[in-house]
């Protein structure tokens, strides 16, 4: 049964880990926005191209085009870069991001003080910004409400307007509440001096138009940028939702991987079940005999063995998965990693127990069954 038990665990666990990660990879491109369209500068054209991003090939006027097209619900543009955050006497070096309310929207990300700054800021490249949690945390006392302070972002003053809930990290593990959000306008005449943006976020109305209105992009942006039918694209339109296909995928194959792995114990304790039960058979073969003198058939004797190995191995197959749901909560608080417990995991480790029994179990029970009565009666 031990055997059984650790198998069954380690099924368990293993799959619960993969699981996990895959809701945690889910989870966080799910906080960058729903059904959203990125769309990047792109690369350097000439004798020595550059990587994707290296020209700076969007404004402001990209984004404003971009969302008079069909089926695009919000278009956010974004002009990050880092700064140094001062209030008082303490300074915080944080991601200072230039962008518009729609930002707010596509992300999903409420304020836990304050508002986020309007449409009316961005027009007029207002001096005001909206603080991440890591940023109130460095540079205010606990308890202070940042809310109509002034910070100065590279040396420039601007208002506290709002203060945004804890996101967390990022898929690639960036602090997102590491931020600060001004308007994009701002960012550009008066802490940046560019007319350029690095970044435009594009929220679809419903999944199923992501395609369609990714091609309206990369069609309206070739226009507005001049490109002949020979000329490389000088942006890059990425797709959230093939993202999280590759994720998903990637995760998939490592919790098969991780499971298989797992499932060779589950194959150890099969045969440990197997050597046991060809002990039993040689210690009780008087008993075997007695029962086929009496009329037992060989199908009765044969019986009797497979459900005394369907039984153990069922009972260790209990025990395991109680050890197993027990060790993914163990790992999840004690490491920190996400672990997820499925109905799936839980009845295949049940299966796979059961079939080991009987598969594991027959052959002795085979055995049994064909003991010669005589014989077994004389077996000292």
């Amino acid at each position: 049964m031990l055997g059984i038990i650790i198998g069954v665990a380690a099924v368990i666990i293993m799959i619960s880990v993969g699981q996990g990660a895959s809701k945690k990879i889910a989870g966080q491109i799910a906080s960058m926005g729903s059904n959203l369209l990125m769309v990047f500068p792109g690369a350097g054209q000439g004798p020595v191209r550059g990587a994707a991003g290296s020209v700076n090939t969007l404004t402001l006027e990209d984004a404003e085009a971009i969302a008079g097209l069909s089926m695009v619900s919000h278009v956010a543009p974004e002009l990050p870069g880092n700064g140094t955050i001062s209030f008082a006497n303490q300074t915080w070096t944080a991601q200072v991001d230039g962008t518009t309310p729609d930002l707010q929207i596509i992300k999903d990300w409420p304020v836990s003080a304050g508002t986020f700054f309007t449409g009316d800021d961005v027009r007029s490249a207002s001096m005001v910004a909206v603080l991440g949690k890591t940023v109130v945390d460095n540079l205010y006392l606990p308890g202070t409400n940042p809310v109509g302070s002034t910070v100065r972002i590279n040396r420039l003053p601007f208002t506290v307007v709002g203060v945004l809930a804890p996101k967390g990290a990022s898929l690639t593990g960036q602090d997102q509440d590491n931020v600060v959000y001004i308007p994009v306008t701002a960012a550009q005449k008066r802490l940046m001096g560019v007319n350029y943006v690095r970044l435009i976020n594009v929220q679809t109305e419903t999944p199923e138009s992501m395609d369609f209105v990714q091609s309206n992009i990369e069609d309206l942006l070739r226009e507005r940028h001049r490109l002949s039918g020979t000329d490389a694209d000088d942006f890059n339109v990425r797709n959230l939702t093939s993202v999280l296909e590759t994720a998903e995928s990637t995760t998939a194959v490592m919790t098969l991987l991780l499971a298989s792995v797992a499932a060779v114990s589950l194959l150890v304790g099969g045969i440990g079940t197997m050597n046991i039960m060809l002990v039993s058979v040689t210690e009780r073969t008087r008993e075997i005999g007695l029962r086929m003198a009496v009329g037992a058939t060989e199908s009765n004797i044969r019986n009797q063995f497979l459900v005394e190995s369907l039984v153990l191995c069922l009972t260790g197959g209990m025990a395991g998965i109680l050890l197993g749901v027990a060790g993914s909560k163990i790992i999840s608080k004690a490491f920190g990693w996400p672990t997820s417990v499925t109905a799936y995991s839980i009845l295949l480790s049940t299966g796979f127990s059961a079939v080991v029994g009987i598969f594991f179990g027959y052959y002795p029970a085979k055995k049994a069954a064909g003991l010669d009565p005589i014989e077994a009666l004389r077996f000292e």
